[in-house]
């Protein structure tokens, strides 16, 4: 499976509907990969929160048009990153989209840990409640968000519910990029499983974005690392490394907490 992950700017002063059009430009010029990535809240940009409610759309809105067409066009799976849901009751939350190569909407993911400390999206999003994991040809990921990536119990009931890779998008800040790696990493060795994270470049909101996206195999190693700017990583993954690690290694038989068993 080759896998993409764009790793687009969010400038301040680029529109969201030209963000839209020029994201799905970039996925379709991604034709002959598997599976394309997009990060966290690229429409708006995930520190603008200034801007969730006005642009807050719902899974069927101007983001999955856009998106579904352009998976369509470039026949891949597509993780069109997440944007700001607006739930019937009203509700704000930060959701991913899952795209399959015909468009459908195959999986949603609504963040569960929101990041803010009492501010932000931590007061104006309501929070998930459901691990989701998609079944692509050969691959099983599960889906997590930016914040989610320092909570290892929510990837532990990932593999549990059989993933073996991570997709996480995320809108992760400058100022702490030394983490976003080592915690990459880190939920890669613990579950042994590949971790796909796809981050924005630029700076929205006056907070400098990260970049350096980043694909960690199953044992830990850096298969590839985006620098701060905007850029596409392509990279090669074997679901089959997956199940040679766990064999090799089979450090998760050994658990003895959080397990259901007398």
């Amino acid at each position: 499976m080759r896998a993409s992950l764009i790793q687009i700017a969010v400038d301040p002063d680029e529109s969201v509907n030209s963000r839209r059009v020029r994201a799905a430009s970039l996925v379709r010029e991604q034709q002959g990969a598997d599976l394309v990535i997009l990060p966290e809240l690229w429409p708006v940009g995930a520190f603008a929160y200034e801007s969730f409610a006005e642009e807050a759309e719902t899974t069927a809105g101007p983001t999955y048009e856009v998106m579904a067409k352009a998976a369509s066009d470039a026949g891949v799976w597509l993780h069109a990153g997440s944007i700001v849901e607006k739930a019937a009751d009203g509700t704000l939350y930060n959701t991913s989209l899952v795209l399959s190569p015909t468009g459908d909407l195959v999986g949603t993911y609504r963040k569960i840990h929101r990041f803010g400390f009492d501010k932000g999206e931590a007061v104006m999003m309501g929070a998930g409640d459901e691990l989701v994991t998609v079944p692509l040809p050969g691959l099983t990921v599960g889906l997590a968000t930016c914040y989610d990536l320092r909570f290892p119990e929510l990837f532990r009931g990932l593999v549990d519910a059989g993933a073996q890779a991570f997709v996480v998008p995320a809108g992760w800040p400058a100022r702490r990029g030394e983490h976003w790696t080592l915690l990459a990493r880190a939920r890669a060795v613990e579950n042994q499983a590949y971790v796909l994270a796809c981050g924005t470049a630029g700076t929205h909101a006056g907070v400098e974005q990260a970049g350096h996206s980043i694909v960690v195999d199953p044992w830990g190693e850096v298969l590839a690392e985006a620098g701060p700017g905007e850029e596409i990583l392509s990279v090669e993954l074997d679901a089959a490394k997956v199940t040679t690690t766990r064999e090799q290694f089979p450090a998760l038989k050994d658990r003895r907490l959080g397990l259901d068993t007398p």
